[in-house]
């Protein structure tokens, strides 16, 4: 697949192409009902498939005191867009400037211009051009007069609640913890992502070391609590990748009058990963119960047991108790990652 980001990108002797266009934050269930349109329509017409998308959001283009966070990183959103065939996505950078051009200046300018779309697929609450003022009728009189076809894809409910798959409901559902009904929407696991940085050794000393990740730079954060899912991890030197077995803790530790939000993954029972510094992911499987404080350290500690069991049953692995404190080996040969 290849990647776009300006004009200059576009070879001078390209054709045509099929053209959707979105932010596809999440490439949900409704995003690729779209985009598999778009890559049908292509291969039928001979043409590249081609998806417009944008970076940084719009809305926190056009309202900086409210950045919305995405719902996975655009290095992710370009990986979910190889997986479905899609030929070239272009990443447009959207600014203001950007921002003011007409609808029609939109399509007969970047997507008829220089995108060469012999056809436009959108979904049906599509809107585009300055202040939004393009939409669906005005996108198929645009293409009864200038010569390209266009569809409007249905928007695709969920069977059981009648409700559009969007990244609203995915939002609202994260913001109640609920994991498992994010991964309905989505249509996979709810993924963040970040570098592992350090933190203050507690989880390490109680047999418990932690792999950390600040909660702001992640990704749309679920509500705090203690969830099963997999640390996700590029296996150095090689192009594999490890899925491996975490119980997470989401959020600002109240047990130790912790300030700052963070997102803290425990790989069961290993004690041998030293990950500071890493990208990682971090897949959330399903939410085992709130964050609370204990009155002492050691119902703490069975507790956190008791979260490594359910964390093993939620992901169908081997139950692993804490880890030997003194075998935990990371840092030994570079600043160490600790809770």
């Amino acid at each position: 697949m290849l990647v776009w980001r300006t004009p200059a990108d576009i070879p001078s002797d390209f054709e045509g192409s099929v053209v959707t266009v979105g932010v596809f934050d999440g490439v949900h269930k409704g995003h690729r009902a779209v985009i598999n349109e778009a890559v049908v329509e292509a291969r039928l017409l001979g043409v590249p498939s081609v998806v417009l998308t944008f970076d940084p959001h719009p809305a926190t283009v056009h309202n900086p005191d409210r950045t919305v966070p995405l719902v996975i990183s655009v290095e992710d959103r370009l990986r979910r867009l190889e997986a479905l065939d899609v030929d070239i996505v272009y990443v447009q950078h959207y600014t203001r400037v950007y921002s003011q051009a007409t609808a029609e200046e939109f399509i007969l300018d970047q997507l008829v211009g220089e995108l060469k779309a012999k056809s436009i697929v959108v979904g049906e609450d599509a809107r585009f051009g300055r202040d939004n003022s393009g939409d669906c009728d005005f996108l198929m009189d645009m293409a009864d007069k200038h010569g390209f076809t266009a569809t409007v894809v249905s928007d695709l409910e969920d069977d059981a609640s009648g409700r559009r798959w969007s990244s609203t409901w995915l939002r609202e559902v994260l913001d109640r913890g609920d994991v498992k009904a994010a991964t309905k929407v989505l249509g996979r696991l709810h993924r963040l992502r970040g570098t592992v940085v350090h933190g203050h050794k507690r989880g390490r000393e109680l047999g418990f070391p932690t792999a950390n990740l600040q909660a702001s730079s992640a990704g749309v954060v679920p509500k705090d609590g203690v969830y099963a899912g997999w640390l996700v991890r590029d296996v150095p030197g090689t192009s594999a990748v490890e899925n491996l077995p975490a119980a997470i803790s989401i959020g600002t530790n109240p047990q130790f009058d912790g300030k700052g939000r963070t997102v803290e993954a425990h790989v069961l029972g290993r004690a041998d990963l030293d990950l500071y510094g890493e990208d990682i992911a971090i897949d959330l499987v399903a939410y085992l119960r709130p964050m609370v404080s204990f009155d002492r350290v050691e119902t703490l500690l069975e507790q956190m047991d008791e979260d490594l069991r359910q964390s093993a049953l939620a992901l169908g692995v081997p139950v692993s108790g804490r880890v030997d404190p003194t075998q935990v080996t990371a840092g030994l040969q570079a600043e160490e990652f600790n809770l």
